[in-house]
């Protein structure tokens, strides 16, 4: 599979270059960036081209992978699929739910593949965990805790735009329910939304399965404090999301290779747009009331 590149910031540098010029399936044709210097500096990097027009870009190949700030990716993704590429794509999927749907709608009207990298579904251990968990019965309730310190560290993403803006619910957000949702089922309700300390945010959601899921998502937690932890319990007892001994890397090959897969087999993969657009819209509404309160 021919597979371009639309971004060239630092998620763009540390884990979609590397991952895509190492991918043994994949033909890293080129990089194409907002800013040329940029892209020509990461593609000479990685032995490939440069593309100042990214439709000369998409012209070139089969499928593109997308490192670009929410509303940036969405707009290029309608218009990467409307082109008949098929997508890899980052969380989260777009910045409204509007946005979301037009992504899942040129996806099933030109008939690509997609797939939306959530970090721990590409993870082997949390991976095998969360399947394990979505075919045990009886579960109760479940605690989720998502704290970064991006605003609080010397992080590569603290200048980011983006994340200023939206904050850890949209960013750490889409990690958490990429967890929950296949375990527990689909949100029926966000029952509530409160903030906390800096963009840290608080949620109660019900779930279709019948259980309650607490969410707490911060970018601005105390270096000393930052971590992820999922707890579920239920008539099983009580079990925990297992950490990964395994970097970004690997996580995000083998979601190149579910791309690869779902453009073979036309079989769509679980974390593809229209699971990413459920989460937008999930992320949406607790935004909404966030706003309100």
């Amino acid at each position: 599979m021919r597979i371009g590149l639309l971004g060239t910031g630092p998620w763009a540098r540390m884990a979609h270059a590397p991952a895509l010029s190492e991918h043994p399936g994949l033909d890293f044709v080129g990089v194409w960036g907002r800013r040329p210097d940029a892209a020509k500096e990461l593609a000479d990097l990685h032995g490939t081209r440069a593309y100042d027009d990214v439709d000369a870009l998409l012209a070139d190949v089969d499928a593109v992978a997308v490192a670009l700030p929410p509303q940036v990716q969405a707009e290029l993704a309608v218009r990467a699929a409307r082109a008949g590429r098929h997508l890899l794509l980052d969380k989260p999927l777009a910045a409204t739910a509007e946005d979301g749907r037009a992504v899942v709608d040129a996806v099933r009207q030109a008939g690509v593949a997609s797939v939306v990298f959530f970090t721990t579904r590409f993870l082997a251990e949390t991976e095998t965990w969360i399947t394990q968990q979505a075919g045990v019965a009886g579960w109760f309730t479940a605690r989720a805790q998502w704290l970064g310190s991006v605003f609080t560290s010397d992080s590569p993403f603290a200048d980011s735009p983006w994340r200023r803006e939206k904050g850890a619910l949209w960013d750490v957000g889409p990690h958490a329910l990429s967890v929950l949702l296949p375990v527990l089922g689909d949100v029926r309700r966000v029952a509530a939304a409160a903030a906390g300390p800096g963009d840290t945010a608080h949620l109660v959601l019900h779930h279709a399965g019948g259980a309650s899921s607490t969410l707490t998502l911060s970018l601005t937690a105390p270096p000393a404090a930052a971590g992820a932890a999922v707890e579920l319990r239920g008539e099983a007892g009580v079990t925990l999301l297992p950490e990964s001994s395994e970097g970004v890397l690997p996580a995000l090959t083998r979601a190149a290779d579910a791309l690869v897969d779902a453009a073979r087999t036309g079989r769509p993969h679980p974390c593809d747009a229209a699971f990413a657009l459920r989460v937008t819209e999930i992320l949406a509404t607790a935004e909404a009331l966030l706003n309100d309160a």
